[in-house]
């Protein structure tokens, strides 16, 4: 899907792509191609091959070579269908050199027809060693005269879908080539200074290359033309975005000036001083807020980098304006940490913070909603639950969201529209999943970001122990020596995706076996399924070392902070992605003492899982283990679930294009202050009025 991201309100016709024709393209079909983005003519252009067909020639069929793809033509000496083994077309295609045998499993009367004996054929397909000799099973076939002459270009095969057909698609695509206009926005000094064609040049270039053209750089997106089209793709991603943070830019905020009334009296009280890189977070944030526009900040740090406190002094450089703020959390147990830690930062100021979820009793749900209608209560900390209907913000001014990525964009635009007056409140986005460079430089260009790039003193590092299971009976002995020293452990159950309920039973299994195996340890049992106030009393005797041991699922990967505990186990580590890992493994290290995170795997390990387990192990820089996540997974899965309505990059690749990303962010600024108009008809191209869903 090509790039959509702007500033605008979102509508029905964003949710998907709507059919409809155009002149020599029917309802019918229209809806075929919209099922490939394809929504107009001018996308045809741009929906371009994935690979090629040589039919510029001729095999002879004795020395066709088996196990590559080949042309060949001939005259059909038999064809019948046969029932076994099964029902089948079989034709014998006989040229001077030699008899090659076609098969058909699936086939019309057409087909049977098309080769009655006697006819001339040509056949497209692989060679193989077959019970009667050299066959194809399925090949191209197209009956052609004698002497008939070979097409001048390699043939496209296109991206396509069922009922679609590759001659339908060569045949609309070659008809848009003629009829609509290519032209070139690009400055051509800049073509020039990065090696690039023109627009039209490489777009024909890639519809319908030469026979002598470079076929491993065209299959490898290498060619000039591709590079082309990357660099046009970036660019008009950086123009989308861009244009989006201008649009905000130009939109009316609540200006929050820095007091420093009640962040100075919390920084005085607090335990400890900030970090270096806390300060400087906390500062670009201050001066964000005092803005008469939308801040729209991402604050990213590794795992215990301290976002909170950067964000409680946000929250209150709102409060000591007069205004509210509000914190959401995806989960229940996140969310009631922060509502904790800012408790007790905030209460001693006289701050009362409001703790808003699903679980609450009616009556103290109801009662939280009447003080923050009311103004009563300027800060609010919730879940999901903060977003819904009968939660009343009337003097909203920042709206913080941890874990954005977990929040699917009309949950955090939700949130947004509770705005005082009518006006947007300031967005802060938290992260502790680091964000590589190349990343943040393209899909997240819209968003100023601040990083946290320094840990608070005291952590110490964790060490990561990789184990088989087949030493499941050790790792216990090093949970039982662990606890016996006075420290506490985590022991994570594997991540079953096909079943909730079979993840929870081997939850309650392990919880089972390790009581029966350590009864002198006092073993807990954590999952998604307890109720809240259930959850809250296991997180809270853990918390205080009523329990030794915590046996949970992935519910304690984020927000859970236990300084005296400081083992993790984490079962089939090669199920849990990079970052999850990552995550898990950052519930530890939070006290003085040596952390150690054992990572128990299963045999045989996949590659991807073997790769994964290396990076993790030797590893312990959140933006280390991102770049590597980026490079492993690609960006598709890394930002796929930011569910903010931009899609991926078809074209560019984050990896092997970076040379292209400074140059496309250079001409988009350059472009949008010097020729608007160019920027509109590029943006067209690729976009096509699709620029709606908004990113929140």
């Amino acid at each position: 899907m090509p790039p959509r991201a702007a500033d605008a309100s979102v509508s029905g016709a964003a949710l998907g792509p709507v059919a409809r024709g155009w002149p020599g393209v029917g309802a019918q079909l229209a809806g075929r191609l919209a099922k490939l983005d394809i929504l107009r003519p001018e996308d045809l252009v741009l929906h371009l091959p994935l690979r090629y067909e040589d039919e510029t020639r001729l095999t002879a069929i004795a020395v066709a070579r088996p196990g590559f793809p080949a042309q060949i033509e001939g005259e059909v000496v038999s064809c019948e269908v046969t029932l076994r083994p099964r029902r089948q077309l079989v034709a014998r295609v006989r040229d001077a050199s030699g008899t090659l045998v076609a098969r058909w499993l699936n086939f019309y009367p057409s087909q049977q027809q098309m080769l009655a004996p006697g006819r001339r054929v040509r056949l497209f397909g692989e060679v193989r060693g077959g019970f009667f000799g050299d066959e194809m099973v399925h090949p191209r076939v197209r009956a052609v005269e004698a002497d008939e002459g070979l097409p001048e270009a390699l043939t496209p095969v296109y991206p396509t879908t069922a009922g679609l057909g590759q001659a339908t698609l060569r045949k609309l695509i070659d008809r848009t080539l003629t009829s609509v206009a290519l032209d070139d926005p690009l400055p051509p000094a800049v073509c020039a200074r990065l090696g690039l064609p023109a627009f039209a040049e490489a777009v024909r270039a890639l519809h319908h290359p030469a026979p002598d053209a470079d076929s491993p750089a065209l299959e490898d997106r290498e060619h000039p033309a591709w590079r082309r089209i990357k660099f046009e793709e970036l660019l008009v991603q950086q123009l989308s975005l861009r244009r989006a943070y201008n649009a905000r830019r130009a939109r009316g905020a609540v200006s929050l000036p820095a007091r420093n009334e009640l962040t100075a009296a919390m920084a005085r009280q607090l335990p400890f001083r900030l970090t270096g890189a806390q300060a400087r977070a906390a500062a670009e944030i201050a001066a964000d807020l005092a803005a008469a526009h939308p801040m729209q900040r991402l604050l990213q740090g590794d795992v215990g980098s301290g976002k909170t406190i950067v964000a409680a002094l946000a929250m209150l450089q709102a409060a000591e304006n007069g205004y509210q703020a509000a914190l959401m959390a995806p989960t229940e147990i996140l969310a009631e940490q922060h509502w904790k830690k800012l408790v007790a930062w905030l209460e001693p100021l006289g701050l009362q913070v409001a703790w808003l979820s699903g679980s609450r009793r009616k009556r103290e749900r109801e009662a939280e909603l009447d003080r923050l209608r009311s103004g009563e209560v300027l800060l609010a900390v919730g879940t999901h639950a903060l977003i819904e209907d009968p939660v009343n913000l009337p003097r909203l001014a920042l709206a913080v969201v941890d874990e954005q990525h977990r929040f699917g964009v009309r949950q955090r635009l939700a949130l947004r529209e509770k705005g005082s007056g009518g006006l947007r409140p300031h967005m802060l986005m938290m992260s502790a999943t680091p964000i590589p460079r190349t990343l943040a430089m393209t899909h997240y260009a819209d968003l100023d970001v601040s990083v946290l790039d320094e840990l608070p003193p005291g952590r110490t590092p964790i060490r990561t122990k990789l184990v088989s299971d087949a030493r499941r009976e050790e790792v216990m002995g090093r949970v039982r020596e662990a606890c016996r020293k006075g420290h506490q452990a985590y022991w994570v159950c594997p991540l079953i995706e096909e079943s909730e309920a079979l993840q929870l039973q081997t939850a309650i299994d392990t919880f089972e076996a390790l009581s029966a195996a350590l009864p002198e340890l006092r073993v807990g049992l954590l999952h998604g399924r307890l109720k809240a106030d259930e959850k809250s009393a296991t997180m809270a005797a853990f918390a205080a070392h009523a329990l030794d041991v915590l046996v949970a699922t992935t519910v304690i990967e984020v927000g859970v902070d236990v300084p005296n505990a400081n083992l993790m186990v984490i079962e089939h580590a090669e199920r849990f992605g990079l970052a999850q890992l990552h995550q898990l493994r950052g519930r530890v290290g939070r006290g003085s003492a040596e952390s150690v995170c054992i990572l128990i795997y299963a045999q045989p390990l996949s590659e991807t899982g073997r790769e994964r387990l290396k990076v993790i192990y030797e590893n312990t820089d959140g933006f280390e283990i991102a770049r590597a996540d980026l490079r492993i997974r690609g960006p598709g899965e890394f930002v796929g679930a930011r569910q903010s309505g931009l899609p991926l990059l078809r074209y560019a690749s984050l990896e092997d294009d970076i040379d292209l990303i400074e140059p496309a962010r250079e001409l988009a600024e350059q472009m949008l202050s010097a020729s608007p108009q160019a920027a509109e008809r590029l943006m067209a191209r690729w976009l096509g009025g699709r620029e709606a869903l908004l990113r929140a």
